[in-house]
């Protein structure tokens, strides 16, 4: 949404594009999972007192606007994506299996997963982690406004203490919500490293792909 206080912003999706097309011009297979709160946080408030499944459903239909909206500025930055959805929605996207986006990767498109799971009461975190378990990915990154992990907020608490590396175990037991513990822990399970950076600096996500930048790398 950049500077927008919802919805999206072209110039933003473009800038995404140009970090996922860095990455992809250096030989990386990459899917994406998007979340939709630059469109349910605008909701909000015509979303009170709606039941929490209801709720989590309309989420997911947010994060399928995004997915197909990131389609979109892929392709005007030159790249071959797909959308790939967890609810069939076939005049749309495609409905995510397994096997067809593995093709999709080995043919150099870029995946963009949308709807979650396909289930409530399970956050786009879980679903990053269950996809990247399913697409048998060497990591999961997630890109955050902060170039790590802090024990506390840093915008909010100045003295926050930033961590360069981290056990699941450390994330799950202090508590530090960088992703939600069912995240954490299938990544855990399935021996998938957390890479947490900014991804408000142009470059940096190929810079962390090639072993340098700034992060927070959580593994075993």
């Amino acid at each position: 949404m950049g500077g927008r206080p919802f919805g999206h912003d072209v110039a933003a999706i473009d800038r995404i594009a140009g970090e996922v097309r860095n990455v992809v011009q250096l030989g990386a297979q990459v899917a994406l999972v998007v979340g939709g709160g630059n469109i349910f946080r605008g909701m909000s408030e015509a979303a009170a007192g709606i039941n929490r499944t209801t709720a989590d459903h309309m989420g997911m239909l947010a994060t399928v606007i995004n997915a197909l909206a990131l389609q979109d500025g892929l392709a005007r930055n030159g790249m071959e994506a797909r959308v790939m959805s967890a609810i069939p929605m076939q005049s749309l996207c495609e409905t995510f299996t397994r096997r067809d986006a593995v093709r999709h990767l080995e043919l150099g498109r870029v995946v963009v997963f949308g709807a979650g799971t396909g289930n409530p009461y399970f956050t786009t975190d879980t679903a990053a982690a269950l996809r990247a378990a399913e697409m048998n990915c060497d990591a999961l990154l997630k890109g955050t406004q902060v170039d790590g992990v802090y024990s506390a907020d840093p915008k909010l608490t100045p003295g926050a203490i930033r961590y360069d590396r981290l056990s699941f175990t450390e994330v799950l037991t202090r508590d530090l919500r960088v992703m939600d513990a069912t995240a954490v822990s299938l990544c855990r399970e399935n021996n998938i490293p957390i890479v947490v950076y900014s991804n408000q600096d142009t470059g940096m996500l190929a810079e962390v792909l090639t072993g340098g930048g700034v992060y927070t790398l959580i593994d075993r």
